[in-house]
């Protein structure tokens, strides 16, 4: 049976919307993806008929829905309700789909567990000792426990992917300008797009031809030009010098494996600037970051300091108050190297290090029509001291951050399960090469069949 099918009527028969709230509040007790879940609170706003007629979908919380909260999972906007709906939001309405509520992620998408939330705990429903990844951590975990058949998330770094990984689902990230961006909170405006978390190829596509187009409310935005050329070779890095886990290690094998067995020539390639990925991308994103957040200064909207003196201490006070300990981080770092004297020396050379990056894929696109990374060097790693430190997970961003520095498409899919819980590789592309992602992702239906937390919706043991 499809996934549409399967989602068919659970939101116009009162039976199956009673199950469904039921099942969802199961879930929830246990994972925490949801900051708002009412999926009948503007089923009116989407069109009856259409190719995603029905179907819930959740929205990840920096991402506008007209009468939700957009809270960013910062206490700065616990208590903003947005006025308006994002593009992409609206485009997806129109197919038929049905909000069903908004997800929980990294304070304005600043993290790669989720933890960083300032209003929730997020956990992964293979472990719920473990992360479901970040940021869109909210929208992975939903996915994966069937609690919606597909849901937004934002990918700044890998913030789609990543979680997508550590939940066992597939993750889009978009070329750069093809989805909308209005109606998305800005972090790192250059590097973030929207995407797509789904438990299919199928679904992943439908979503993303459903909601891309050019905007005029967004002026980055692009018509959609579909890449036409067929994929014949794929490049692999040529050594990754220890740098995975030897769970994903041998997951990445097998992949490999499955793609020269479908009929893909597989070449080694350099990326010599592969190094230079991470601070490159933390200068870019944390100075734009700062920029961005600029705004919240507890004047017109967001939290408001009630025993500040003077416009000073209110604007401190407020930020004080409001911004978690990560969002603090990064916003000093890029006003540092932001600083008149410092512009050189970090941001235009982190610039200058953006456009190598660039040409180093241009040169590798010339002879392979795709490329297949790891995402993660790590499957889900537990909350707290048992995983991954602050920096650690920034460090391990190497293999994501590459394409929001380009802004080419990359697209994670699931592949074996090791020792209980998700791996995946991620597919990249050159711009507009989406088709040849879902392409290549269809190989792997077969070899690695979708496996389902126990319990969730679909394995006929649904909580």
């Amino acid at each position: 049976m499809s996934d549409y099918k399967k989602w068919a009527g659970v939101l116009s028969e009162p039976s199956c919307l009673k199950s469904y709230k039921h099942y969802v509040s199961r879930w929830e007790e246990s994972i925490g993806s949801f900051l708002e879940f009412d999926p009948t609170r503007i089923a009116e706003e989407s069109a009856p008929e259409g190719p995603l007629a029905g179907l819930p979908f959740g929205v990840k919380d920096n991402i506008a829905v007209k009468n939700f909260k957009l809270t960013c999972g910062s206490k700065m906007l616990e208590h903003l309700v947005s006025p308006y709906t994002a593009t992409a939001v609206a485009n997806l309405q129109k197919a038929g789909a049905v909000t069903a509520g908004k997800t929980n992620l990294d304070e304005f998408g600043m993290g790669s567990s989720t933890d960083n939330s300032a209003l929730q705990t997020t956990s992964n429903p293979w472990d719920t000792d473990r992360v479901a990844g970040g940021s869109s951590g909210g929208s992975a975990a939903a996915v994966a426990a069937g609690l919606v058949p597909f849901a937004l998330g934002t990918d700044t770094g890998g913030s789609i992917r990543q979680p997508a990984s550590f939940c066992g689902v597939y993750g889009l990230k978009p070329t750069y300008g093809v989805v909308s961006r209005y109606g998305l909170t800005a972090y790192a405006s250059s590097l973030e797009v929207i995407g797509v978390l789904a438990r299919t190829t199928e679904m992943t596509k439908k979503v993303f031809e459903s909601m891309k187009g050019k905007d005029p409310l967004d002026h980055t935005s692009l018509d959609h030009t579909p890449s036409g050329r067929k994929v014949k070779t794929v490049g692999i890095l040529r050594d990754m010098h220890g740098a995975l886990s030897p769970e994903v290690k041998a997951s990445f094998d097998a992949a490999a494996e499955r793609v020269k067995k479908a009929g893909y020539e597989l070449v080694e390639i350099d990326l010599p600037t592969l190094e230079y990925v991470v601070p490159a991308y933390y200068t870019i994103a944390t100075a734009e970051a700062s920029a961005n957040l600029a705004r919240y200064t507890g004047i017109r909207y967001g939290l408001r300091a009630e025993d500040a003196d003077n416009p000073d201490m209110l604007v401190q006070e407020s930020r004080h108050q409001g911004f978690g300990p990560e969002v603090k981080l990064r916003v000093l770092l890029g006003t540092y190297v932001l600083r008149s004297g410092f512009q050189d020396q970090y941001y235009h050379r982190a610039q200058k290090i953006r456009t190598a990056i660039k040409n180093d894929f241009d040169r590798i696109f010339e002879s392979a029509q795709a490329i297949m990374m790891p995402v993660f060097p790590t499957q889900a790693f537990p909350h707290g001291e048992g995983g991954l430190d602050p920096f650690q997970q920034k460090v391990a961003d190497k293999f994501t951050s590459a394409a929001n520095l380009t802004g080419l498409p990359a697209l994670a899919v699931p592949t074996k399960m090791k020792a209980g819980l998700p791996t995946a590789v991620q597919f990249m592309a050159p711009a507009f090469g989406e088709k040849r992602l879902f392409n290549l992702a269809r190989h792997f239906s077969d070899p690695f069949p979708l496996s389902f937390p126990k319990g969730s919706y679909g394995t006929g043991e649904e909580k």
